[in-house]
C-alpha cells in the first residue's frame, strides 16, 4: 500500500486524539487547581498547573503518535524536517490558545482566588511568562515528534 493513504489515516486519528485531549485538558487543570486551592496552594497556581497539564498533554501525544502506523521510507525531508513533521504540526493550531482562555476564565470566575490578585486576573505579563514557557514544551514535543519520523525513515 503507498505511504500517503496509510499516513493521511493515521493524521487523521491524531487530529480525534487532539480532539479528545482538549476536554481531558480541562477537566485535569480543574482536578489540579480544586486540589490546589484545599492545601491553600494558589501562589502560583496559574503556572504550576498550566504546565504540568501541557507537560502531560504532549508526552501522551508523542506516545499516540509513536502508536499509529506511518511509512516514512519515501517521505521527503526538507533543511532535517520530515513533511509528515510539516502535515503533523499544523494539527496543533489553537490548541493552546483555546486551553489558556479556558483557564483564564476559570480564574477569572473563581470566588477562591479573588482574595489572590495575581492568580484571579492574571496580568498579560504573567500569562506572556507562561506562553514563554509553553513555547519551550511545544518546541520539544516539535523536535521529539521530527527525531520520531526521521528515525523511521
Amino acid at each position: 500500500m503507498p505511504p500517503e493513504p496509510i499516513n493521511d489515516a493515521s493524521l487523521e486519528q491524531f487530529q480525534a486524539y487532539l480532539d479528545q485531549c482538549k476536554s481531558r485538558m480541562k477537566s485535569d487543570y480543574q482536578r489540579r487547581l480544586a486540589n490546589d486551592l484545599s492545601k491553600q496552594q494558589w501562589d502560583g497556581c496559574f503556572q504550576r498547573n498550566v504546565l504540568a497539564v501541557l507537560t502531560e498533554t504532549y508526552g501522551l501525544a508523542l506516545e499516540r503518535l509513536k502508536a499509529l502506523p506511518f511509512q516514512t521510507a519515501d517521505i521527503p525531508r526538507e533543511r532535517g524536517m520530515s513533511a509528515l513533521t510539516r502535515r503533523l504540526l499544523p494539527l496543533f493550531d489553537g490548541f493552546v490558545d483555546g486551553f489558556l482562555l479556558f483557564v483564564v476564565d476559570k480564574h477569572r470566575t473563581s470566588c477562591a482566588l479573588s482574595n489572590f490578585p495575581d492568580e484571579h486576573k492574571p496580568s498579560r505579563d504573567y500569562v506572556n511568562q507562561v506562553k514563554s514557557q509553553i513555547a519551550e514544551l511545544w518546541r520539544e514535543f516539535a523536535l521529539n515528534a521530527n527525531g520520531y519520523f526521521l528515525e523511521c525513515a
